[in-house]
């Protein structure tokens, strides 16, 4: 079996924010209260996720709580699915870098928590989808990040090496989903919030795709 480098999406592939944060408004906007989030300022709270969204949104205004966003959470994701690629856009050199591995011989795929059918339709829509070999969402298994199942199995259909494998993320859940699999991790800090970024320790960080494939090579053979 191959080595596998498996990627994060929202916040490590793809900087999704803009769109992400699109959505949420519209269901703010749908309740009457406007805009609540900032596509500039709010993107590292984006890339959380659509609950972490709404939980900012409404810290902002009184009156509202879990139950609103228990509410709103539908009616993003289908805010989100219908105008998913307007702002997004792939990071600069990412597309290079899962090139360059797959020449080398590596086992590519995706884990996420946005929802399968999401990341899906992204993938396709920015025409990048058929280079990973796998896409394991959010409702795929029974479990998601930071469950280490979420990610062997990401390498398992990928046709890699679960022993021989990384994962390239962006976040604390990325961060706990390799130590709980006992993988290294590569967390990228040309997002949002890179010193909470290199506060949380990874086995390796990387300033641009660029420096990937000698990391890779570091830390999984």
């Amino acid at each position: 079996m191959k080595p596998a480098v498996i990627f994060d999406l929202d916040g490590t592939l793809a900087d999704t924010s803009g769109d992400l944060i699109a959505a949420a408004n519209t269901c703010f906007r749908g309740l009457g209260l406007g805009d609540l989030l900032d596509p500039a300022t709010d993107a590292a709270t984006a890339l959380k996720g659509g609950r972490a969204m709404l939980t900012l949104g409404f810290s902002r205004v009184e009156g509202f709580g879990k139950a609103e966003i228990d509410a709103q959470y539908p009616i993003l994701l289908e805010a989100y699915a219908q105008d998913i690629d307007t702002h997004t856009t792939l990071y600069p050199g990412a597309m290079d870098a899962v090139a360059r591995l797959d020449a080398a011989g590596y086992a590519i795929g995706i884990a996420t928590n946005k929802p399968e059918g999401l990341a899906e339709t992204l993938m396709q829509r920015l025409g990048v989808r058929d280079a990973f070999a796998s896409l394991i969402g959010a409702d795929t298994l029974p479990v998601r990040k930071p469950d280490p199942e979420h990610h062997f199995e990401a390498v398992r259909r990928a046709g890699g090496d679960p022993a021989r494998s990384l994962l390239v993320g962006d976040t604390a859940t990325d961060r706990n989903t390799s130590r709980n699999a006992g993988v290294p991790s590569v967390l990228v800090t040309f997002g949002p919030g890179r010193e909470d970024v290199l506060a949380l320790d990874p086995e390796a960080t990387i300033d641009s795709y660029d420096a990937l494939d000698d990391v890779v090579a570091r830390l999984i053979g």
